[in-house]
């Protein structure tokens, strides 16, 4: 009697799995999910992310139920659980999804090691996580592709698996499966209070909202901060809940249609530029010789949204409250924390981490060395204006409103532009003034930078 191990990551889906689809062959499947010590115990693990990743759990476990299964948890390493568990139910293969950082390398090594004794296989999956493998798409002579559009041109004409069927049933072994523990066992700490709801059932509800109704206005209206026309599917293409292949493959070809599968490319991107230089989670891509400030008081003016400009902190303060934030938004906030305020990215993409629920190294701290100039960015110098970039995606300053309340009754021209606020009226509301001469720090960054 064959059985296998069905080993999840970030596939936390029983829709279009490949890794799940395999393992169902066998005669015998245990779907396992190790909750990872050293990943409990670093930097990643933060509140938000952690509440979400157990309600996807807590939906898988129900899902896979329903298939006649269940979901086994345990806590350790992962190279070990599995092994145990190999030995505890005669397992001779185990399915787990390809990933691209350093650390999920390295897991796919150590489970390599630790199975290799054992004559039990370990299967690696690609195109679960993201749509086409990282490193199936090359080019001559390279391991990566380091500007989008070309990478764009041979991802689209690129074949993509067919969507995998899911199993019609599971059989599974009789075992002890675990249980889930609360958040606060794992991950203390404060939530942001509108966090959406975790999980493959609630990340389907929202692809199919999404393509009913709200994809015909992404092209027209992505870059728009009050509308907010965009899916917010991220956080569950993050944790695996939808399937990014699915995604592609249920999108037509009318152009909003296209510009959102558009973005999907930009993930892989990503993620293939991660896979291939790993250290660049870290360390610049592209070195500028900057020599970043160290100022704490702007770094916490920052975080907490009180920079004194409306836009940064309308940003700053729907991350806080959302975990979650506007792409535009995350663009304009980075670039004023590297470019205007010229403090390290590093700082920036560790406080993104600490609170998005789509949080991941590949998409966040590659996003923030291009925006840093220090990434893969054709144009490294180039500088966001928050100024104009509310008069031209916030225009009425609804977006800024709704985050930034003490500034509700003002016009949008003074909302725009905080130099159009009297000092009175600042200490009235009780908003602060400007940390920072935008115009005089922006000029000041191209002349660092070696640019008129």
């Amino acid at each position: 009697m064959r059985t296998s191990i069905c080993l999840f990551t970030r596939d936390l889906r029983v829709h279009d799995n490949p890794v799940l689809q395999h393992a169902a062959r066998a005669d015998r499947v245990i779907p396992l999910f190790v909750l990872d010590e050293a990943v409990l115990r670093g930097p990643f693990t933060r509140p938000n992310r952690t509440a979400f990743l157990l309600d996807c759990l807590r939906d898988l476990r129900t899902s896979l139920g329903e298939l006649g299964g269940g979901l086994v948890v345990r806590t350790g390493t992962p190279a070990t659980e599995v092994a145990g568990l190999a030995d505890e139910v005669g397992a001779t293969e185990v399915h787990v999804a390809a990933d691209v950082s350093a650390y999920a390398q390295a897991r796919e090594d150590s489970l390599r090691e630790a199975l290799r004794t054992r004559e039990c296989a370990l299967h690696v999956h690609d195109a679960v996580v993201t749509a086409h493998p990282p490193g199936d798409l090359v080019p001559g002579g390279k391991d990566h592709f380091a500007v989008f559009t070309p990478y764009f041109r041979r991802w689209a004409a690129a074949p993509m698996r067919r969507v995998a069927a899911m199993p019609e049933a599971l059989r599974m072994p009789r075992l002890r499966t675990g249980k889930l523990p609360a958040r606060e066992e794992l991950c203390p700490g404060e939530l942001s209070p509108e966090l959406p709801t975790g999980g493959e059932s609630a990340g389907r509800q929202l692809a199919r909202q999404w393509f009913a109704d709200g994809i015909a206005e992404y092209e027209s209206g992505h870059d728009d901060l009050a509308g907010d026309a965009t899916s917010r599917l991220s956080p569950y293409l993050h944790f695996g809940c939808v399937s990014p292949v699915e995604l592609v493959d249920r999108a037509g070809n009318s152009e909003p249609e296209r510009a959102f599968v558009r973005q999907l490319a930009w993930r892989d991107f990503h993620h293939q530029v991660l896979a291939a230089r790993p250290a660049s989670s870290h360390r610049d891509y592209r070195p500028r010789g900057d020599r970043w400030r160290e100022d704490p008081e702007a770094f916490r003016a920052w975080c907490d949204g009180r920079t004194g400009v409306p836009l940064v902190d309308a940003g700053m303060r729907q991350l806080a409250a959302e975990g979650w934030m506007h792409n535009r938004a995350r663009m304009i906030t980075a670039c004023f924390l590297a470019k205007t305020l010229h403090l390290d990215w590093r700082l920036g993409a560790q406080h993104f981490l600490d609170l998005l629920v789509d949080g991941d190294i590949a998409n966040n701290n590659m996003n923030w060395q291009w925006m840093a100039g220090t990434g893969t960015d054709t144009r490294p110098n180039r500088v966001l204006n928050p100024v104009r970039q509310a008069e031209r995606y916030d225009p009425t300053g609804e977006y800024i409103r709704r985050y930034v309340p003490e500034l509700r009754s003002l016009p949008a021209k003074a909302l725009h532009d905080p130099r159009r606020i009297d000092p009175a009226d600042l200490d009235r509301l009780g908003y602060p003034a400007p940390i920072v001469d935008v115009d005089a720090a922006n000029a000041q960054f191209r002349a660092d930078r070696g640019q008129p």
